[in-house]
């Protein structure tokens, strides 16, 4: 089945180069063979004829470009040979072709400062399916497997989460030297997909995993660096009440989050699920404000007195996300709370509930409804 993704590449590609970054398996291989296999030179560096090639000598990537002229060079997975941005750097510059490069990990590139290409190339991001490039989308189905199209459309995601997690996040990251030992890297896996959602305490995180902090600290910037979990800040304006400046970890997929936790079944009354559909919002938020460039930044909001709002895009929209199929007067006082900070101009609660209503300059607002409205850019 060949899903349309809402990522275009070409009208990006007509204003610059860009890098693609994503996590594994989340489709970019496949996207770019959709959208650009008729008018680019694709450069797989997971093919051994062209890695041992351009490892060998990075400037026969001229002359390969040479043998099959196209407007657009894809190279896919460019952190398996940095030196190779130099190449690119020096063909933008003379030639003015454009690049599209793709890869899931940013570590490799930075730790061997490798030529960034600053002002040169964008960036853009790619994301596990979202709720509108899924037909007959199926809500607990996401929430249990995640949004990875070989797991979603798979007859047996339990055992596509499984390879997944043990071949890629164990096995893949030790063997390329991004963590020395596996036990305590898998120890901290667990514990910290156990939090998912959840502010980050770095000493209770290291003593739960019996490693150093700082040990700790670098095990969440590798995730980060290979985008398999993301850091959302706290928003720390507010004057009214003193806000928290902790931020909280999401991993990039609910089914990724729950094999690592040990989450057998995930059942409909329980806090497990809330969160799942809490993340199933961010994402989609990520995805959003990456996908149509916005310039907004994502954080959440938490006062020393414990009233939360899980999200806000910039300083124009506040989100809080309940699972509740009828939503009560108390699910709306984090968002009543930070209203009096007088910052925000939308007040949005997302939940199951399917009555849509405002009240209070507050909308309540079913999740698909949300979904349609958020991506009709209605919200920001």
């Amino acid at each position: 089945m060949e899903i349309s993704r809402h990522l275009q590449l070409a009208p990006l590609l007509e204003m610059k180069s860009f890098f693609l970054f994503g996590p594994r398996a989340t489709g970019k291989t496949t996207l770019i063979r959709q959208q650009l296999s008729e008018k680019a030179t694709i450069i797989d560096l997971l093919d051994s004829r062209y890695f041992l090639k351009l490892s060998n000598a990075p400037h026969e990537l001229e002359s390969i470009i040479d043998a099959a002229p196209s407007d657009i060079i894809v190279i896919d997975e460019i952190q398996r040979i940095p030196e190779l941005l130099n190449e690119i750097h020096r063909l933008i510059e003379s030639r003015n072709l454009t690049f599209l490069l793709t890869g899931s990990s940013a570590r490799k590139l930075r730790r061997g400062r490798a030529n960034l290409l600053a002002g040169r190339v964008w960036s853009a991001g790619m994301f596990p399916l979202i709720y509108r490039e899924i037909s007959n989308f199926n809500l607990e189905r996401y929430l249990q497997y995640g949004g990875l199209p070989a797991v979603y459309l798979s007859e047996y995601p339990d055992e596509e989460l499984d390879a997944y997690v043990n071949t890629y996040l164990r096995e893949e990251i030790l063997a390329e030297g991004l963590i020395r030992r596996l036990p305590p890297f898998s120890r901290f896996l667990q514990t910290i997909a156990l939090a998912n959602g959840e502010m980050i305490n770095f000493t209770k995180l290291a003593n739960d995993c019996q490693i150093p902090p700082s040990t700790a600290t670098e095990y969440v910037a590798l995730l980060e660096d290979t985008l398999v979990g993301c850091l959302l800040p706290a928003w720390t304006e507010s004057k009214k009440r003193k806000a928290i400046k902790t931020g909280k970890f999401y991993f990039f997929d609910p089914g990724i989050t729950h094999v690592l936790a040990g989450t057998e079944t995930l059942d409909r009354n329980s806090n497990l699920y809330g969160q799942s559909f809490e993340q199933f919002i961010y994402m989609e938020l990520r995805a959003y404000l990456s996908y149509r460039r916005k310039k907004l930044l994502l954080t959440y909001w938490r006062s020393k007195n414990g009233h939360e709002v899980d999200f806000l895009l910039g300083t124009r929209t506040a989100i809080e996300v309940k699972s509740t199929k009828k939503i009560s007067r108390n699910d709306f006082k984090g968002l009543k709370y930070l209203k009096e900070e007088g910052v925000f101009k939308n007040f949005i609660l997302v939940s199951q509930d399917p009555v849509n209503t405002l009240s209070d300059d507050i909308l309540t607002i079913h999740w698909q409804k949300f979904l349609t409205d958020l991506w009709d850019d209605k919200f920001v």
